[in-house]
């Protein structure tokens, strides 16, 4: 035996055998990082630049000592690992909600504040008419935006974008006998489609799951509206909208609101055959019969009614409007123009078809509109 080991004491050779033995354990183990995730922040980190998606928050680039700016990174984005599922929270999915707003109502924001989708995974984006009222209803929701982002953090949401239009609304008046009247609604859903295609091309980013289209004046859905939509797993999905009003003596009801959410019928069917290329269908008018089957009309409103009831839709409406972003990421939009004489929402549908995909309809899950203090809804 060598010299130098017959001097070794033995339990030397001992523990040097097994610290090696344990370094060895340690190279070829996996590590803990591998299989036991690491918690997520609560919100996601500030963009580094202005050419970031406009729906991750904002930070301005640095500047060097120099003068010179920072370039911009160059960003991957695996839109092959972005999910839609039944379960958008466990999923750490993004939702886009975008709101074309006119007009500026408190009980909008406070129903939006009250939802209990994670907002931390909400972003948020408006686009606003030029104009006195626009201006008037900027200023209300600027302050409604800095007042809850600089609030208790669970509250606040991952970013916000408010737009203006770059053309002059349609019409003047927002009132909703003036919205409604069968004569503006050609040249009054062309500029609300302009204004949706806009809002939506410029806020959506690759990391958003799913956009939820939300009237202004939607004041009242369940707090789980979310999650309850994303539960049915489908591309496209709208709630029925009812509006409480007081009737014409002077009690409190609900009537149905909304009925661009429909399924087709033969009589729509001839009724497109004469109408001429640029001319559409309207639902909802005494003047404009198309018999279809109205979402609106198919509720079951009795207290045990069965809220996750589904059905196939032809129309939708926009009052709250569920879509997975691979469909707009697919090409549908809102046209501003007669689309198998269709248009905005109910064009977009058609859209979503064309494309062969689907949309679906809850009857019996209910979101409310503003309280209207008319007993009648006029011209509807």
């Amino acid at each position: 035996m060598p010299r130098s080991l017959r001097r070794t004491n033995p339990i030397t050779l001992i523990l040097a055998g097994l610290l090696s033995l344990g370094f060895i354990i340690f190279l070829i183990s996996p590590s803990r990082t591998d299989t036991v995730p690491l918690a997520k922040p609560i919100h996601n980190p500030p963009a580094s630049n202005p050419l970031s998606p406009p729906t991750a928050p904002f930070k301005k680039e640095a500047i060097k000592s120099n003068g010179q700016r920072t370039p911009p990174p160059v960003v991957h984005y695996h839109l092959n690992n972005l999910t839609t599922s039944v379960d958008p929270i466990s999923n750490q999915e993004t939702v886009l909600i975008l709101t074309p707003l006119a007009r500026f109502y408190q009980g909008y924001w406070d129903n939006l504040l009250s939802l209990s989708y994670p907002h931390h995974l909400i972003a948020l984006g408006f686009i606003i008419p030029r104009g006195r009222e626009g201006n008037a209803a900027t200023a209300a929701l600027q302050a409604a935006v800095a007042q809850t982002q600089s609030g208790p953090e669970s509250k606040r949401f991952a970013s916000i974008t408010i737009l203006r239009q770059d053309f002059d609304p349609p019409i003047v008046s927002q009132d909703e006998a003036e919205r409604h009247k069968m004569d503006n609604q050609r040249v009054r859903r062309a500029a609300m489609s302009r204004a949706r295609n806009s809002l939506l091309f410029t806020t959506i980013g690759p990391s958003t799951a799913w956009v939820l289209w939300l009237d202004s004046d939607i004041v009242e859905t369940p707090p789980s509206l979310i999650q309850d939509l994303a539960s049915h797993d489908k591309p496209v999905i709208v709630p029925n909208c009812y509006q409480r009003f007081k009737d014409d003596n002077g009690k409190a009801a609900v009537r149905p609101y909304d009925f661009n959410s429909w399924q087709d019928s033969d009589k729509a069917a001839e009724i497109a055959k004469t109408l001429g290329p640029d001319d559409i269908l309207l639902e909802g008018y005494a003047e404009m019969a198309t018999y279809r089957l109205l979402m609106a009309h198919s509720a079951d409103t009795s207290p045990g009614r069965d809220q996750n009831q589904i059905m196939s839709l032809d129309g939708v409406g926009g009052t709250a409007l569920l879509v997975k972003a691979e469909v707009h990421r697919d090409g549908a939009m809102f046209p501003p123009f007669a689309f198998y004489h269709l248009i905005e929402t109910e064009g977009f549908a058609k859209m979503v078809r064309r494309l062969g995909s689907s949309c679906w309809g809850l009857p019996n899950y209910f979101v409310s509109i503003r309280f209207a203090k008319v007993g009648r809804l006029n011209s509807r």
